[in-house]
């Protein structure tokens, strides 16, 4: 509801204005009756007001002397109308020029009233969607100058215009909301994700209104990663009276309420400052890469979860040394052998926990210096994406031998992949394949057996020639061949659907929209035409 004020000595007039219309029902809300401008002024110190209709000949301060002062003290923004007789039009002129928006002649009709509300809806509509907009472009400024400094490529602009419009106070921490999507049906495909990654981060702003602009969309180096990134400061807890880790099972807590699909908070170590915000942000990555090989929870701290160099812990140097080494000479039975070693070695320490995530991470370290060694292409950021995809092979379990023997071995592959520096001329097989098979349901992951080329590292070179993944490849590729279909024959749609590789002709028509624009219908009559 707008608030309005009405300003006028005569008693009568303020009782028959209000009983003039059905104000609620416009979307207006009588919030104050004043006699005169004093009266009015004081009133606005205190008070928001959308509208104020003002009678001009008043006692104690007059209603331009009124609508003077309220320029000159900047007290409200609210639109001003005058309440007027004929005699008095050389007032209004004035308060024309003085910014008032319009003037009624007395006796006001209904019909001059209601025309009157409709122009200060219509004005008010516009200034909201001025204002939406340009709150867009300063959220949208915002988050590109954060992601700079997340990313490490910033200069004394970006930090200044972020310390700016953030809160920030004591100790930050960069912290990655995601969705676990590593369950994910196939039904469930990038634009029902994309979709949810949006409603996931409007709960995040709805919970935490005040620090609305700490939350960034799409943060992630990964792709197929739908997250939401969070700045978060130790001020936000302390003024709660909870600890750090009291406010994100609070947060978590309230996120679950909101939003339907499970999530996962990882929260970077603490720096001081926002120029070391890329340091945090890394310490997240790290964790990613190796939370799959731990127990699973939603709720991560890198000072709990990557613990190296802590007093009274045993690394097992020796006993990774050799899995380590079993991995590069891609031997499988000397990578079963030393995996069992490193576990009954770690297993025999007495300090199981503890002892297993200290050397897990070392490991995850270490092959990730391995994988860079191999290929200068290869970046760390796209070795740990496969090691995140590789700790969540639902058929092992998590944290157990054998689910760390088959991701040696698989991982030794995937050194070998990056030492025949396959790019050379797989792909263009890889295109043969998807030209002559495209209905057919082929993935990385056939491909990379038939190849014999670790998938993961298949889909790594793909997006680099192609600037896109093999998924959205071989989406546009069977959407071009249905527009041929659409084009050249007068098969029914469904039918299409089918001959291109899609059985849910619902999906089918939304893939086709995203990649062609229209509708298959829209698309065969436009061209019929043509």
């Amino acid at each position: 509801m707008l608030k309005v004020m009405i300003v006028d000595d005569e008693p009568y007039i303020l009782q028959g204005l209000q009983l003039l219309i059905d104000w609620n029902q416009e979307g207006f809300e009588i919030d104050a009756l004043m006699s005169n401008g004093k009266e009015a002024l004081d009133y606005l110190s205190d008070h928001k007001i959308d509208l104020i209709i003002s009678d001009i000949k008043m006692p104690v301060m007059n209603g331009l002397d009124f609508l003077d002062e309220v320029e000159r003290q900047h007290l409200s923004d609210a639109k001003f109308v005058f309440l007027t007789g004929y005699d008095d039009f050389s007032f209004v002129q004035r308060a024309i020029r003085n910014n008032c928006l319009d003037y009624i002649l007395k006796p006001v009709s209904k019909e001059d009233l209601l025309a009157l509300l409709h122009k200060v809806s219509n004005l008010n509509e516009e200034k909201e969607k001025v204002r939406e907009s340009q709150k867009s472009l300063e959220d949208a400024f915002l988050a590109s100058n954060l992601m700079s400094i997340i990313k490490g490529k910033f200069d004394e602009n970006n930090i200044d215009f972020v310390n700016n419009h953030l809160q920030l106070a004591g100790g930050i921490r960069f912290v990655d909301i995601e969705m676990m999507t590593e369950d994910s049906s196939d039904e469930e495909d990038d634009f029902d994700l994309r979709v949810m990654q949006k409603q996931m981060f409007a709960a995040c702003k709805d919970i935490l209104k005040e620090n609305a602009s700490h939350f960034i969309f799409d943060v992630s180096y990964d792709k197929d990663n739908y997250d939401v990134g969070f700045i978060y400061c130790e001020n936000m807890a302390t003024r709660r009276d909870m600890t750090e880790k009291e406010f994100f099972e609070m947060f978590l807590k309230k996120l679950e309420v909101l939003f339907i699909k499970p999530v996962r908070i990882m929260c970077g170590k603490t720096v001081p400052d926002v120029a070391s915000l890329s340091k945090s942000y890394s310490s997240c990555i790290r964790i990613s890469s190796i939370k799959g090989f731990h127990k699973q929870k939603n709720l991560y701290f890198y000072e709990d979860d990557i613990q190296f160099g802590q007093s009274g812990i045993v690394l097992c140097k020796n006993s990774l040394d050799e899995v380590i080494s079993a991995i590069q000479s891609n031997n499988e039975e000397a990578i079963k052998s030393a995996v069992l070693a490193l576990y009954e070695e770690m297993n025999n320490s007495g300090q199981n926990n503890d002892v297993i995530d200290l050397n897990i991470n070392y490991l995850m370290f270490q092959l990730i210096h391995l994988a860079s060694e191999q290929d200068d292409n290869v970046n760390q950021e796209e070795v740990i994406q496969y090691i995140s995809e590789k700790s969540f092979e639902n058929s092992f379990k998590r944290g157990s031998r054998q689910h760390m023997e088959r991701f040696a071995i698989e991982y030794a592959d995937y050194l070998m992949g990056l030492r025949k520096n396959v790019s050379r001329g797989i792909l263009s097989s890889i295109e043969a394949e998807i030209r002559d098979h495209y209905a057919e349901n082929i993935s990385l992951r056939n491909l990379g057996e038939k190849y014999f080329i670790n998938s993961s590292y298949l889909g790594q070179i793909f997006r680099k020639k192609y600037n896109q993944s093999f998924k959205d490849y071989l989406t546009t590729y069977r959407i071009n061949e249905a527009a041929k279909q659409l084009v050249c024959s007068d098969k029914k749609i469904n039918q299409i659907a089918a001959d291109v590789g899609y059985r849910d002709c619902d999906y089918f028509i939304r893939k086709f929209i995203e990649t062609m624009g229209c509708t298959p219908s829209k698309y065969r009559k436009t061209h019929a035409e043509k």
